[in-house]
């Protein structure tokens, strides 16, 4: 019974050390990356206002027609800075997200002329003007600037496709028919695309239209453009 009460002992002994020796390293290693980790979330979500901004490469050239049956090109937009989305009035899933958080962004920047909202339709056999004047009164679009196109399909699908780089295209397994990206491309009063660049330093190029933190970067970068442009 002495030897087991020893062995007890010297088990209980030798975690004692151990707890002594390891346990507040163990600890000063956890809070190590819990400070990381706070580090991260900051940089992430830190009102970013004078961040320097990526230049992508020229927005392409188009002349299309917007929901009041006015052509609209990307000549009138010199000097404009603007936001370009592809989407279609049909479409169930991602669209209607991507005009809420283009709401985000109209009402950011209601008062100001300089900001242009670009909405250039994929369907446009069945979005006429009339449809996307519906669709604007539908989901409450009422800045002058928020301009939703349509036209002639191989010349959007040739603007998003090959101009921005943004696939768009018949998609008979998706719902709606069609398929898309759920990114917003943002472009600098000179015509030229711009972003933000990552926590590697690369630029992310466009800013995910289904998330509300990148909106909110997309939100901000376009106050840093209206500070440049000013």
């Amino acid at each position: 019974m002495k030897k087991q009460n020893y062995s007890y002992i010297g088990i209980t002994f030798v975690l004692l050390v151990f707890g002594i020796i390891f346990i507040p390293k163990i600890i000063s290693r956890i809070q190590g990356d819990q400070i990381v980790d706070m580090d991260r979330h900051n940089l992430e979500h830190a009102a970013q206002k004078d961040l320097d901004l990526a230049t992508i490469g020229p927005a392409p050239e188009f002349q299309l027609t917007n929901q009041r049956g006015e052509l609209l090109s990307s000549a009138s937009l010199n000097g404009q800075i603007y936001v370009v989305e592809f989407f279609f009035t049909t479409c169930p899933s991602v669209c209607p997200i991507m005009t809420q958080n283009l709401l985000k962004v109209q009402s950011a920047f209601a008062d100001e002329p300089g900001l242009s909202l670009i909405s250039i339709t994929i369907n446009p056999t069945f979005d006429t003007p009339e449809v996307l004047s519906d669709y604007a009164k539908k989901y409450g679009i009422t800045h002058p600037n928020w301009h939703l196109l349509t036209g002639e399909q191989d010349k959007i699908y040739a603007i998003a496709n090959k101009g921005f780089n943004l696939y768009v295209g018949p998609g008979a397994a998706i719902d709606g028919g069609f398929e898309h990206s759920g990114f917003f491309a943002l472009v600098d009063d000179q015509g030229m695309i711009r972003s933000r660049f990552d926590q590697y330093g690369n630029p992310i190029i466009y800013y995910d239209g289904l998330e509300a933190h990148q909106v909110s970067k997309l939100i901000n970068d376009i106050s840093v453009l209206l500070k440049e442009k000013s």
